[in-house]
């Protein structure tokens, strides 16, 4: 275990770039896997660490540490993205289980009585945490969490409005919005149509 007090980054350049490595705030059950070799580089770079930390202190030991700190997080951002794309198998299920997920509170009362599903509900019905599903669909789809809950609203949107006499508001309060001016400015910015524009080109 390698502990070190937050003061030690103080005014070095990790002190704020640490705040971009998202598996900060990933589960115990979301843990980085390494294979021998990972395991190596890793046990490498501890020792390395280990090493300065007994040397006789001078104006280098800081930066020194810190620059070795470093690599050991863009190393495990590295060996996170690898996990990403070898558990296939289980990154498959929890992408089926993001798309069931989302069919079932779709086609619920759920739209209507608790709005758009939120980041934070989808990654909780996962029991996944919210950073991780969205690194985690980043790696196989491209698209993050938030992305995918809009394609699904886009796609129902784009079915009410082909085939039903709705008005626009009544399609934005079934799919979860207070207003439909927020459901006509998301619909624009994902197909460039209006809500309007794109009914009008069924006829």
């Amino acid at each position: 275990m390698l502990l070190i007090h937050p003061d030690f980054f103080w005014n070095t350049p990790l002190s704020k770039t640490i705040k971009q490595y998202d598996y900060f705030n990933y589960t115990v059950n979301e843990a980085l896997f390494l294979s021998d070799k990972e395991e190596r580089v890793i046990n490498g770079i501890i020792e390395n660490i280990k090493q300065e930390y007994h040397n006789n202190i001078d104006k280098f030991s800081q930066r020194i540490i810190v620059s070795q700190m470093e690599t050991l997080l863009n190393y495990a951002e590295r060996f996170y993205q690898r996990q990403f794309v070898t558990r296939k198998i289980a990154n498959h299920r929890i992408l089926d289980a993001l798309e069931h997920t989302l069919n079932h509170y779709f086609k619920s009362d759920d739209l209507i009585t608790k709005g758009i599903p939120t980041v934070q509900y989808i990654s909780d019905t996962l029991n996944i945490s919210p950073n991780y599903l969205s690194n985690l669909l980043k790696s196989l789809t491209g698209q993050s969490t938030q992305q995918h809950i809009h394609n699904k609203l886009i796609i129902e949107a784009k079915q009410k409005l082909s085939t039903s006499n709705q008005s626009i508001r009544e399609i934005a309060y079934e799919l979860g919005f207070e207003h439909s001016q927020s459901f006509s400015k998301l619909f624009k910015a994902k197909t460039h149509l209006s809500p309007l524009d794109f009914r009008q080109s069924f006829h």
